[in-house]
């Protein structure tokens, strides 16, 4: 992402991405985004967070697109999210993009309307 001067961005160039907490301390990294078929909307980001080391004893929760805003002066993405509340929210299941109810639950988390309204 080093090309500051286009506000267009690979998704493969979000791919490993590093998102900072308000206090711009780092709270994991992009390990891929979701789109929305229909809309073309991005919806979230599978964020990896609490790791050791890569890999090792981390855990990922999808964060809708919305809390992230890219950040030049970070190289990387800025939220409002803390660790806290990346850890607390809710967690997947399985066919978890098709439930509506988790969704807006982990919307509401998060404080962000759904990205489908």
């Amino acid at each position: 992402m080093a090309d500051h001067s286009s506000t267009l961005v690979s998704a493969s160039d979000v791919i490993g991405a590093t998102v900072y907490g308000p206090d711009e301390s780092k709270i994991g990294s992009i390990d891929r985004v979701l789109i929305d078929k229909t809309t073309g909307k991005v919806a979230y980001a599978i964020m990896s967070f609490g790791a050791i080391l890569v890999g090792i004893g981390g855990q990922e929760r999808p964060v809708p697109w919305g809390a992230l805003r890219y950040d030049p002066s970070l190289g990387g993405f800025r939220t409002d999210i803390t660790q806290q509340q990346l850890a607390n929210a809710p967690e997947t299941k399985e066919r978890w993009q098709n439930d509506r109810d988790w969704e807006e639950r982990t919307h509401l988390t998060f404080g962000l309307a759904p990205y489908w309204i």
